[in-house]
């Protein structure tokens, strides 16, 4: 589901705007954010259903090993030794996420290599990267490193799950910090509409579709043809195919983010720029 979509801007976004300021309006804080991990998992999970175990038992592991983490720098400030096990730990969780995302992105990579090596047959997995595994896993290590340095309070599981799967940021970013998100998730003020967000969260939305749907499509038909002929092309409309491609790479990628940007003041979240 793409931001630009008509079913996430007529259908999903809407829906879930209105149930969850439904559900805050009635004083049911843990609903609405229960609602709201579920709406983001149900975004992510739209793409291909088979990745969404992937995700919840990466939240699940990063909790318990984050918990773990900041346990264990608690029981440190309090006297005791705890650095090696801390440290243990920290290196067990990061080498968890980093296996994980290197299975996904090289196991294919490395089979076929081994194969040219070797003279071997050994069949490829033939694995699809799961949509945004380099986001929250990177977003994740981040938070057992701080966990690690005693900069995480205890967060319940719910908490926890909103911050890495908050939907306008989940698929292309940007990497958020916890300390830039639990406390704005946590804010009593933020769950009540707030016209003046509702207000520039759309105006911002505006601009990020515009960029997408008018002016990095439009790139991406004149890339798309001069690609299409390329070995007909002179030296202005090769460059000038380049330069295509270039803008619509940027305005992408620059109205995706604004579409988050403005998507996620509608929930009056700031998103770091």
């Amino acid at each position: 589901m793409l931001f630009n979509s008509y079913e996430f801007i007529f259908a999903f976004l809407p829906i879930t705007f209105f149930i969850y300021f439904y559900l805050n309006s009635k004083r049911l804080t843990v609903a609405s954010k229960g609602f709201l991990v579920f709406a983001s998992l149900f975004f992510y999970s739209w793409w291909n259903i088979a990745y969404l175990p992937l995700i919840l038992i990466s939240m699940l592991f990063n909790y318990v090993v984050g918990n773990s983490l900041a346990k264990a720098s608690f029981e440190n400030k309090k006297g005791l030794n705890k650095s090696f096990s801390k440290k243990s730990i920290l290196i067990f969780g990061i080498v968890a996420n980093l296996s994980l995302l290197g299975y996904f992105k090289y196991a294919d990579f490395f089979i076929a290599n081994f194969n040219l090596v070797s003279s071997s047959n050994v069949e490829l997995l033939h694995l699809l990267l799961p949509l945004a595994i380099s986001f929250f896993t990177f977003q994740q290590i981040a938070y057992l490193v701080d966990s690690y340095r005693g900069e995480t309070k205890e967060y319940d599981f719910l908490n926890y799950a909103l911050f890495v799967s908050f939907f306008p940021q989940l698929i292309a970013g940007p990497i958020v910090h916890h300390k830039e998100m639990m406390p704005q998730f946590a804010s009593k003020w933020n769950m009540v509409k707030r016209y003046k967000n509702i207000a520039l969260g759309l105006f911002i939305f505006s601009i990020g579709l515009f960029k997408k749907v008018v002016i990095a499509d439009t790139f991406a038909v004149w890339a798309t043809a001069g690609f299409d002929t390329a070995t007909t092309l002179n030296l202005i409309e090769a460059w000038a195919t380049s330069l295509s491609y270039t803008f619509q790479l940027y305005f992408d990628f620059s109205g995706y983010t604004d579409m988050a940007i403005g998507i996620a003041l509608l929930f009056n979240i700031k998103l770091p720029i």
